[in-house]
């Protein structure tokens, strides 16, 4: 057996037991409803979290847990006479070479520990392996650190970007709208799933064309697409740091589609479900030009709320600001999110009944869909009536399928067979949709817009539509785009990527990678 082999095999007994994780913890939150939504995490630390640090995670578990607050200081309070006491009164000594030895040996165990049982992301949802996983996270960091670094780019490249020449427009462009619609696909792409009547018209554009779209996560990392849609950029060329993608790019990643838009007059809005410091969503996206930044405290949001609730939030916002010149509008949505255990807000179609799918999760998810399909039409008949006078470009996609959809994808298979799939980046599982409609406006240009499309091309796809000039990095992903047939990471073995990245180094558009 090959080590990939083995890999994928750990992998499929990791998805086995992430599983039975996923089950407690759908019945633990099925409990808990009623209740705060910040009474329960499941994410256990990793090495990782103590090379990456940030502000905005402190402050964000402070904000969700005020009691760590508390306790930390208690700890940190007690830790140093405690530490300085026992330095004083212990009198035990051991020679330095005999440490060194002990050292070295508890370091190629933990080193073997790993390399047998690597670590997989998914782990950091669960409730056991805290130290373990938390020990073999570092082994694995380390040898990526070593092996490339942070981020993956070529050493040298021959060919440079042009300088960024000023942004001229014929005419007043369209107010762009970007919808992050959580765990939403097409769930007609697996076999035998029932669905309501028109179900599949909530995936096609205005054309009438229905496109998919190739995301980076499967069943959950929605900051996966959210880099790759800012930035038009892999997740992917993050390696073992992938997780943490967001938070790394913090400050570092400058290039993306809000400071693209800048450049020709827009002002940049993002409409966000959580506390900001999530995953250091705040500080990345102000880094990528995102000017005004409202989070879920700010809208005085639960966690989860139905799309009319950050419509509404939406439609506000842009008659506050519309006159003042184009808007850059990246809206959230939570509906469909994690557990589908519950009927959420079960007033709103009280008349709904399931097709009887199995697992009973479909039916619910089938369920938000159809709220989605009420309250998307509603928005954009609002955005028509409100404002006869401007032009609307509204852009959707999936940011990954739900959790559940891995499982019914092919139940045919074992779960060693479905980890390999997922390491192998199946296109079943990574499967979503984008969806253009226009308000007022006639598209100018969707050359780009290709079926399938990775994520990473959105933006580009959004700046042609709306008939902006590409700047010289986007005009660059362009010949990619048509010489890789919309693939990003994935073509030619990720030369593309890599060498791309390295550009935008030398570009001074991404630093410190």
């Amino acid at each position: 057996m090959t080590a990939s082999e083995r890999a994928a095999e750990s992998t499929g007994r990791r998805s086995s037991a992430s599983q039975k994780k996923f089950r407690r913890l759908q019945d633990r939150m099925k409990a808990s409803r009623g209740t705060s939504s910040n009474s329960l995490t499941a994410m256990t630390a990793s090495f990782i979290d103590v090379m990456v640090i940030d502000s905005e995670t402190f402050t964000y578990i402070a904000t969700i847990f005020p009691k760590v607050r508390w306790a930390a200081a208690a700890t940190v309070a007690a830790a140093i006479p405690l530490a300085a006491a026992l330095w004083y009164l212990d009198r035990f000594r051991i020679r330095r070479l005999t440490a060194l030895a002990g050292c070295a040996t508890c370091l190629t165990l933990l080193t073997g520990l790993s390399l047998a049982k690597p670590v997989h992301p998914g782990e950091a949802f669960g409730d056991d392996s805290y130290v373990s996983g938390f020990a073999r996270s570092g082994v694995s960091a380390l040898s990526e650190l070593m092996t490339h670094g942070l981020l993956e780019s070529d050493a040298v490249v021959m060919d440079r970007l042009k300088s960024v020449p000023a942004c001229e427009t014929s005419g007043k462009p369209p107010h762009i709208l970007l919808v992050h619609d959580e765990g939403s696909f097409d769930i007609r792409a697996v076999d035998g799933i029932k669905v309501p009547q028109d179900y599949g018209n909530h995936f096609r554009s205005f054309d009438g064309k229905a496109r998919h779209f190739l995301v980076e996560g499967a069943g959950g990392p929605s900051w996966y697409t959210e880099y790759n849609v800012i930035s038009g950029l892999s997740a992917r060329s993050y390696g073992g740091f992938a997780f943490f993608v967001t938070r790394i790019a913090a400050g570092r990643v400058e290039r993306g589609l809000p400071r693209a838009l800048q450049r020709c007059g827009y002002r940049t809005f993002t409409i966000f479900p959580l506390f900001g410091g999530f995953m250091g969503a705040r500080s990345y996206q102000t880094g990528t030009g995102v000017q005004h930044f409202v989070d879920g405290e700010e809208l005085r949001a639960s966690v989860f709320e139905p799309d009319r609730f950050y419509f509404e939030n939406a439609a506000r916002m842009i008659e506050r600001e519309h006159h003042k010149g184009p808007m850059f509008l990246y809206v959230y949505l939570t509906a469909n999110h994690f557990p589908w255990s519950y009927p959420f807000h079960e007033e709103l179609l009280a008349d709904w009944h399931g097709p009887g799918n199995q697992p009973p999760e479909v039916d619910e998810y089938l369920r938000r869909q159809t709220m989605s399909t009420v309250d998307y039409p509603n928005f954009l008949a609002r955005l028509k009536q409100d404002f006869p006078d401007d032009s609307f470009l509204v852009v959707r996609y999936g940011d990954h399928q739900p959790d559940f959809a891995k499982l019914i994808v092919d139940r045919s298979i074992d779960v060693g067979e479905l980890g390999r799939r997922l390491m192998a980046f199946d296109p079943r599982y990574f499967t979503t949709y984008y969806a253009i409609d226009a308000i007022n406006f006639q598209p100018a240009d969707l050359s780009s817009a290709l079926d399938p499309l990775d994520a990473p091309y959105l933006p580009l796809v959004v700046q042609e539509a709306a008939g902006l000039p590409l700047d010289p990095s986007f005009a660059e992903q362009k010949k990619i785009l048509q010489r890789c047939r919309g693939m990003f990471y994935s073509c030619a073995g990720g030369a593309e990527a890599r060498r791309f990245n390295r550009l935008l180094i030398n570009a001074g558009l991404i630093k410190g990678l």
